[in-house]
């Protein structure tokens, strides 16, 4: 069995809910969703340190604590993860220039 997002974010949702002091996504959950942007922020920094410092350990690391608290900040908008897998099956369905070209 693979683990996946959409496990992690099973996980979140059932965690976010559960009111434990003791657990870091709960936590995040009872500060909203401006800790959870917050958070979010400092682990994308982190990560582009890590890549551009060429450290492997790190940057898988960093892009760990990254999916999961993007993960979070989702979760907390009401927006599942499905939601945004369509945009981007959309998204790949033509060229990415193309694409880039017809936002507004």
């Amino acid at each position: 069995m693979t683990f996946s997002l959409t496990d992690l974010e099973r996980i979140i949702a059932e965690r976010g809910r559960s009111g434990d002091p003791q657990s870091w996504t709960a936590t995040l959950f009872s500060g909203g969703r401006d800790k959870a942007a917050r958070k979010f922020g400092e682990e994308a920094i982190e990560t582009l340190i890590a890549a551009l410092l060429d450290d492997h350990k790190a940057l898988v690391s960093e892009s760990a604590d990254l999916i999961y608290h993007w993960l979070v900040m989702l979760a907390l908008a009401g927006i599942p993860l499905s939601e945004v897998m369509v945009e981007l099956e959309r998204r790949t369905s033509q060229s990415g220039l193309s694409e880039k070209a017809s936002r507004p």
